[in-house]
């Protein structure tokens, strides 16, 4: 049956362009022959005009099993009912990862005095340990008599586990945080025994008897140096890792670009340099044990030599046993002590300052920049060493090479967090 108000030609030729409408709904269909009659009074013109449909109105964590659909002849809206709230990070406080780099640079100025304290040999005026003692100053004036003569035990284990406990108890902090600061609570106690048990070492009866000068165990103090710079290491990997994941929270895109080859690819050397400036700090705490630091003060050769004489590297005198061990020798032989921190050193070197060429081709201009700053901070501590080395290890210049090791473990921490990938908290948040 022909339309109203339109030519019987005419209605046959709109009508074989319609085809039917089929939406999931329980809203009968818009193609029904009541509703194309309502609109067979439209003019002509307005019904060869095409209206574009329009795309459906999404959202962010969209819930596509609960929706409603309004339907108008050319047009299909689709809103949602509810919409999920987008995952949000737990409770952070921004001042959480600024005390941890506060206790960071406090443990670096610990190690900085640490080495005055060896290379001024005073470091054997603490015959005791006492902890708890040590936290209260003397209220008597009998009490600072007493005391007056004596280093008093430094509270910093308190500034860090104060403040730990709050942000525990005061924030709902994410599972690996309150894990770490309890392992660096646990690590500030056991390094405070460290300085004990090396100091001890130096107090040995047989060197009391023989009115000895006395010395510290080399093996003490590389343990005791060696816990500090983890005890470093841990509390600023702890803030950079905080700060990385808000960073990659709130800019997604860039955990794709982590994944990228050339990303890859400097994230392992990043790593490897890492390995190797703390293995060639640790064979430093050996070359300031032994005292290799007055021998062979020349460079770069060593005697008029690249290599030292092998009777020299493997000399049966400081040695156990009179065996000819070379592990003892370097560990034990100031000669070979030496050589191997410099060999350390050249390696380590090589290759902090293949960095900045290797980081043109990350995408990111932050890495760029940190990766400049790891080799000019490179270039620095090799010339502290040499200088510290040809003017016979004075006390200055021995300071400033011990701390720019820890300047350079810096660098190369920031370097590496700034390649950082998401930790377990975010993935799981992201899921």
């Amino acid at each position: 049956m022909a339309s109203a108000g339109l030519p019987r030609g005419l209605w046959g030729a709109v009508r074989s362009q319609l085809t039917p409408i089929t939406f999931k709904s329980s809203i009968p269909s818009i193609a029904s022959p009541s509703t194309l009659r309502a609109f067979s009074s439209t003019s002509a013109r307005s019904i060869r005009t095409v209206t574009p449909r329009p795309q459906a109105f999404k959202l962010p964590f969209f819930t596509p099993s609960a929706r409603s659909t309004f339907f108008y002849p050319s047009h299909a809206f689709i809103f949602p009912r509810s919409i999920t709230t987008a995952p949000s990070l737990p409770e952070i406080p921004r001042s959480l990862p600024i005390w941890l780099y506060g206790c960071s640079a406090l443990v670096f100025g610990i190690v900085v005095i640490g080495g005055v304290t060896r290379l001024t040999e005073s470091g054997l005026s603490i015959v005791e340990w006492q902890p708890f003692k040590g936290v209260i100053p003397p209220i008597t004036a009998a009490e600072w008599d007493a005391e007056w003569e004596k280093y008093r035990v430094s509270p910093e284990g308190l500034i860090f586990v104060i403040p730990a406990a709050y942000y525990v108890a005061r924030y709902k902090l994410p599972k690996p945080i309150p894990a770490k600061l309890a392992l660096i609570g646990l690590g500030i106690g056991f390094q405070g025994f460290l300085g004990w048990w090396m100091v001890k070492s130096g107090l040995d009866q047989e060197i009391v008897e023989t009115n000895s000068v006395p010395r510290v165990s080399q093996y003490r103090l590389a343990t005791h140096l060696t816990a500090a710079f983890l005890l470093y290491l841990g509390m600023l990997s702890t803030a950079i890792g905080i700060q990385r994941d808000v960073k990659l929270f709130k800019n997604p895109g860039i955990v794709s670009q982590l994944s990228l080859p050339s990303v890859k690819k400097f994230r392992g050397m990043v790593h490897g340099a890492g390995m190797m400036v703390f293995l060639t700090a640790i064979a430093g705490a050996f070359v300031a044990g032994l005292d290799a630091g007055l021998v062979y003060n020349e460079w770069p050769l060593m005697g008029g030599r690249i290599v030292p004489p092998t009777d020299e590297l493997l000399d049966e005198h400081y040695t156990r046993g009179g065996t000819k061990s070379i592990l003892r020798n370097f560990l034990e032989n100031p000669v070979t002590a030496q050589f191997n921190h410099r060999m350390l050193a050249y390696t380590t070197f090589g290759l902090v300052v293949a960095l900045p060429f290797v980081a043109r081709k990350v995408p990111f201009a932050s890495t760029r920049r940190l990766a400049n700053l790891t080799a000019a901070a490179a270039v620095t501590q090799v010339t502290l060493g040499i200088t510290t080395l040809l003017y016979l290890v004075p006390i200055s210049l021995a300071s400033m090479h011990q701390a720019g090791s820890v300047v350079l473990l810096t660098c190369i921490m920031a370097l590496g967090g700034s390649l950082r990938k998401p930790s377990r908290m975010l993935k799981h948040l992201r899921r």
